[in-house]
């Protein structure tokens, strides 16, 4: 019988199985590879101690766990790394490299550990995680409009650090401050400004990796095709990504955003219905998130819609905007707050007093803190009719936990070509989150709050992108599929490859075939190599 990725029967064995057997290194594997990395890194071994972790070292535990954004792989039975190294030189990354190679064992990297199913640090297989925590230099240079940012970084810190130097200077990635660059970029990230600027790496210039080789390369050295791949197709598949040089883009000095919520019985169903026809197509200084969630009100079980918006100009303009392309939205200036691009970054993370808030907080990683959740992901490229959403918001009371969150394409993703970088879903009107959160440690509520999102997802199949259906790699989602990097290991990652990736997988297996052959770096979900031919 097929393996199914961490599941039931596989708990169970390991709950069967002692601790010991899980995560105590056998003492020839962590004496071979420290005598491997001492000598490779010219570092007496008493000193790499403090970057090389085993399960026996007390500090083994918190190292682990500093970055595991998902308590769900936070657990007693959650199989545990053999080894954790954390690097604090492009020479340890190289060493960790070719000092794992020879031992057979899988090699994990984790940046910010918002990887949402966990791939970046768990595997059913002996493994070591390299974390990137350490590698978290943030360099912007104004004149040049342009920054360097190391994976380790976070892009709390990276906004920080243009804020120190600029006012007028963004950057278009993600709204979570704690998200790790080398995660984020690596996989196509998006943010807010997306419609007026594109994606993260929309925006890249150079970037340096350390390949299967163990040797440094920056974009000159590894070739373009190498270069391409890591602007959206993953790193882990590719070699290390040690960081990118980022172009900036140009902020106004005041923004404008706003949150309005509807209610099923009193206009959200006009209102979510008749957003498909505007928020992917009104000004791409416009982002328009849609958010639909199940709740009680009045003791009554409804749906809320609620739109949660950035616009790059002022209140008077957004408000008189949308009165005529949506006026089932009411928008009105006093639900309306005017403030700078910083200030907007800390409102959409949830700062309701974000004009008051020092930025600084941005820099606070908030380690070892994690929610018990799923994510999964959809893209929608013609408009759901009105009865459509009506069903939609029935269902979704029906399963009553599991929310959507809508991310409206158009504007200068649409002009960019779907070859330009690997994440091929440009021309879709939006894109689809599932997402549901939970706090009880219960294997039995923890099957429920998956399967509400499994049933939603199948629910949306008739309204979504066919052939492929199509996913965003960022959400990570093991139900779609996963590789054992076996004889079948082509055809297994074709189907989640293609729905990641579409025309571009292709590309990317070639390249992954040429640059990482023997296919060290991998995982759950990467870039296979080509079949062998027989």
């Amino acid at each position: 019988m097929r393996r199914t990725y961490l599941s039931v029967a596989f708990f169970l064995l390991f709950l069967s199985l002692p601790l010991s057997s899980l995560s105590q290194p056998s003492n020839s594997v962590y004496n071979s590879f420290l005598k491997c990395f001492s000598k490779r890194t010219r570092t007496p071994q008493a000193q790499i101690a403090k970057n090389v972790f085993s399960p026996t070292n007390p500090s083994y535990s918190s190292v682990l766990r500093a970055y595991i954004r998902n308590a769900r792989f936070n657990t007693s039975s959650t199989p545990k790394p053999t080894i954790i190294v954390t690097p604090r030189s492009y020479s340890h990354v190289s060493a960790a490299i070719l000092c794992s190679k020879p031992l057979n064992f899988v090699f994990k990297i984790r940046s910010g550990g918002h990887d949402y199913d966990g791939l970046s640090y768990i595997s059913d297989k002996p493994f070591f995680v390299l974390d990137m925590s350490n590698l978290r230099d943030v360099s912007v240079d104004i004149p040049s409009n342009s920054a360097w940012i190391s994976a380790g970084a976070t892009l709390g810190e990276v906004y920080y650090r243009i804020f120190e130097k600029s006012r007028v200077h963004g950057f278009p990635a993600g709204v979570c401050p704690t998200v790790g660059v080398g995660g984020h970029l690596s996989g196509g990230g998006y943010g807010n400004m997306l419609r007026k600027f594109g994606l993260s790496v929309d925006h890249l210039i150079d970037a340096k990796i350390v390949d299967v080789k163990g040797r440094v390369l920056d974009r000159r050295g590894m070739g373009e095709d190498h270069f391409w791949a890591i602007s959206g197709g993953g790193g882990g598949s590719f070699g290390v990504v040690l960081g990118y040089k980022i172009k900036l883009v140009p902020v106004p000095p005041v923004v404008t955003v706003f949150r309005v919520e509807q209610y099923m019985d009193s206009g959200a169903v006009d209102m979510v219905h008749k957003w498909q026809f505007v928020g992917p197509k009104t000004d791409r200084n416009l982002f328009m998130r849609m958010l639909i969630q199940p709740v009680t009100r009045n003791k009554v079980k409804t749906v809320r819609a609620s739109v949660v918006a950035l616009f790059l100009g002022r209140a008077d303009d957004v408000v008189s905007l949308l009165a005529k392309e949506h006026p089932e939205l009411g928008l009105k200036k006093e639900n309306c707050t005017e403030m700078t691009w910083m200030q907007s970054a800390l409102w959409w993370d949830n700062d309701v007093n974000a004009t008051q808030t020092d930025p600084k907080v941005f820099l606070d990683r908030n380690l070892d803190s994690s929610s018990f959740g799923k994510r999964k992901s959809d893209y929608v490229a013609t408009e759901i009719p009105r009865d459509g959403i009506e069903s939609l918001f029935k269902k979704m009371i029906e399963l009553g936990k599991i929310g959507l969150v809508f991310n409206p394409y158009g504007g200068r993703m649409a002009e960019i070509a779907e070859d330009a970088t690997p994440f091929p879903h440009r021309n879709m009107l939006f894109k689809i989150q599932y997402s549901v959160n939970w706090k009880e440690s219960s294997p039995e509520i923890e099957k429920g709050f998956l399967n509400q999102a499994k049933e939603l997802h199948s629910f949306m199949t008739r309204f979504v992108s066919k052939s492929p259906r199509s996913a965003y790699l960022n959400y990570r989602d093991v139900d779609i599929g996963v590789n054992d990097h076996g004889k079948n290991s082509y055809k297994e990652g074709e189907v989640y490859g293609r729905m990641y990736f579409g025309k571009n997988f292709d590309r990317l297996v070639k390249i992954k075939t040429k640059v990482d052959p023997g296919n060290f770096f991998r995982n759950e979900q990467s870039i296979p190599t080509l079949p062998r031919k027989s």
